[in-house]
């Protein structure tokens, strides 16, 4: 198949020059040093007495709290079934709330049934896209990790990342995967040293690294082409009259 001629001289008439940016250096940079420490949401998907996934998620805590960071652990306890309540359900404006607060997040499942479980789900399903124009999650940075009754499996850390990506995050390329949790962690719920807690560790200093590059640029890094367009006073007229809700 014949190639056009580098440098390409048969132009973009598709593209629209108002709305098309060229990242630079200097863009990339955060327009002011930010003085507060990293802000970090955890959470995770079991309401046990005894739960692992919490087990995780407080060692996850200590580490990034070791690192500098500011933590949150939302508990869900309480937390209606989507769908079961209305938004403003003081539970589901907490969540929203350490969501927007939040630069960085962690979220910890257990895996049954080969997935997360619903109660990690149903806190994910509760945090919407765009909430006017806040977006709770969109580039906020994500680490996941899950704990397993048996051997080893990343089913539940696979799906935890589909669902960062679908809430437009920043999921760091480590995660980890605790195998046999009930092994893993004391009596206090303390996890035992090994290599297992080791990655742990690799995962918390990651996503400290992550959250410290993205922080004050995140705005910038999720800002899309199709979207500057959509933005335009009559692309949203247009679209309004498609959906019926004015008059062409």
């Amino acid at each position: 198949m014949d190639k056009p001629h580098q440098p390409f001289a048969d132009g973009m008439p598709n593209l629209s020059d108002a709305h098309f940016d060229v990242p630079t250096p200097e863009r990339v940079e955060a327009s002011a040093p930010l003085a507060h420490a990293p802000r970090f949401l955890i959470l995770y998907g079991s309401l046990r007495e005894r739960s692992f996934s919490r087990f995780l998620a407080y060692e996850a805590a200590r580490l990034l709290e070791a690192m500098g960071g500011e933590v949150r652990i939302f508990h869900a306890h309480g937390l209606p079934l989507p769908d079961d309540a209305t938004a403003d359900h003081p539970k589901v404006q907490k969540l929203r709330q350490l969501s927007i607060w939040s630069e960085g997040q962690v979220w910890v499942s257990p895996e049954r049934h080969g997935n997360v479980t619903g109660v990690m789900k149903a806190q994910v399903d509760w945090l919407p896209l765009s909430e006017g124009s806040v977006r709770p999650t969109q580039g906020r940075t994500l680490a996941v990790m899950q704990v397993s009754g048996g051997s080893q499996s990343f089913n539940a850390v696979n799906s935890l990342r589909v669902l960062g990506r679908w809430m437009r995050m920043v999921t760091i390329p480590n995660q980890s995967s605790v195998p046999m949790a009930y092994k893993e962690f004391d009596d206090a719920g303390r996890m035992q040293p090994g290599p297992l807690y080791d990655r742990v560790v690799d995962v918390c200093e990651e996503l400290m690294k992550f959250t410290l590059l993205t922080r004050g640029r995140a705005d910038y890094l999720v800002d899309r082409y199709s979207e500057r367009k959509e933005r335009e006073p009559e692309r949203l007229k247009a679209v309004a009259a498609d959906i019926g809700f004015t008059k062409r």
